[in-house]
């Protein structure tokens, strides 16, 4: 269960984040999840070639990514 199972390259839409031997972008699945959508049902519904570790994958890769953002907070006068 690692990010290993993602991919980027620049052959595959563009080089977004694709899970590993699919076309299906971490994107597509985030969004799916975003709207309540479990995690059986995005496979069930949407993505049948897809395991349920594909999906955590995506969710770690989003969250490997907010850890390594660089956030600057800057206060604004009112």
């Amino acid at each position: 269960m690692t990010i290993d199972r993602i991919i980027v390259d620049p052959k595959i839409h563009f080089g977004k984040p694709t899970i590993a031997g699919t076309r299906i972008t971490v994107q597509n699945v985030l969004e799916l999840l975003n709207e309540g959508i479990t995690f059986e049902q995005v496979i069930k519904d949407y993505y049948p070639d897809l395991i349920l570790d594909d999906i955590r994958a995506c969710m770690r890769y989003a969250i490997a990514l907010v850890a390594a953002e660089d956030i600057n907070i800057h206060s604004v006068a009112a």
